[in-house]
């Protein structure tokens, strides 16, 4: 699969690149940031997959969540795709900013105006993991996801449906009970079509209830005074109840005056690389 570079630049030490793709999931040509530590110079480093929100690119991840120090001090190669394909001339893709262009949600779409594209779970699970492999110095053995928002969702959602795969997960203010917000039934009843028993396949609360017990260790960061938190798009503490239930371990960090914004992810960006580094490095 042949690999186009965008753009390159060194930080702290390593390099923060950007690479562009024709994906055969998604029928369209695709980007993704991909940072490479100092130590990925000389050995195989853990691979780390960051999914960001709604509306975001590969680019908004890169250059405001503040995360290569802690990336390069680690050793961890940082990937970060787009949130959906691009440009497939799809009725409807760039109507909405919480549906299509930009709003991809992770989800396999089954609706026939939207399963030929709309495939990002496959994308992020199966095709963009097989590309970092065969092209970057990683170790397929060791990989972890976190992400924010919707993209909190996806990395949770990427982690429960594949126990082992993924040695650690995390998220900044995942979207936790789609099949039961706003945002996740506009996009759910969109590509997955208006059966809610097919919803809960893409559902971490759905998918903790029968999640079958491989070790996982969930980091939560959620700002207290995050809009989307209080108009109930987010509904943490159906997850917690949940993952309760099952003991499965999760900590979730209420934080006091923080919004949705990069700003806390980057306050906080730091303990997740931690989190990561103490599963991919063990």
């Amino acid at each position: 699969m042949a690999l186009k570079q965008i753009s390159s630049n060194k930080c702290f030490g390593g390099l923060q690149k950007v690479f562009e793709h024709d994906s055969v999931e998604l029928n369209c040509k695709m980007k993704f940031a991909v940072y490479l530590p100092p130590k990925a110079e000389t050995e195989k480093c853990p691979a780390l997959y960051w999914l960001s929100g709604l509306t975001c690119t590969e680019q908004n991840f890169i250059s405001k969540s503040g995360y290569h120090q802690a990336a390069s001090e680690h050793g961890l190669v940082v990937i970060a795709p787009d949130t959906s394909p691009r440009g497939c001339n799809i009725k409807g893709e760039d109507e909405s900013w919480d549906f299509g262009t930009g709003a991809g949600f992770y989800v396999d779409a089954t609706e026939d105006l939207w399963k030929t594209n709309y495939r990002m779970y496959s994308y992020v699970t199966e095709e963009l993991p097989q590309l970092i492999n065969a092209n970057f110095p990683v170790d397929p053995q060791r990989m972890s996801v976190f992400g924010h928002s919707m993209g909190g969702h996806g990395a949770l959602i990427c982690a429960l449906k594949n126990p082992g795969k993924y040695k650690s997960v995390s998220a900044f203010a995942p979207i936790c009970n789609p099949v039961l917000c706003p945002w996740g039934k506009k996009a759910f009843s969109g590509y997955l079509g208006t059966d809610q028993s097919k919803w809960k396949a893409y559902d971490a609360t759905h998918l903790v209830k029968s999640y079958p017990g491989s070790q996982l260790d969930i980091l939560i960061d959620q700002g207290k005074d995050d809009q989307f938190l209080l108009d109930g798009q987010l509904l943490p503490d159906n997850f917690i109840a949940a993952c309760t239930e099952k003991k499965i371990p999760v900590v979730f960090r209420l934080q006091e005056g923080y919004d949705h914004s990069y700003y806390f992810i980057a306050t906080f960006i730091t303990d997740h690389i931690r989190h990561h580094a103490k599963y991919l490095n063990a």
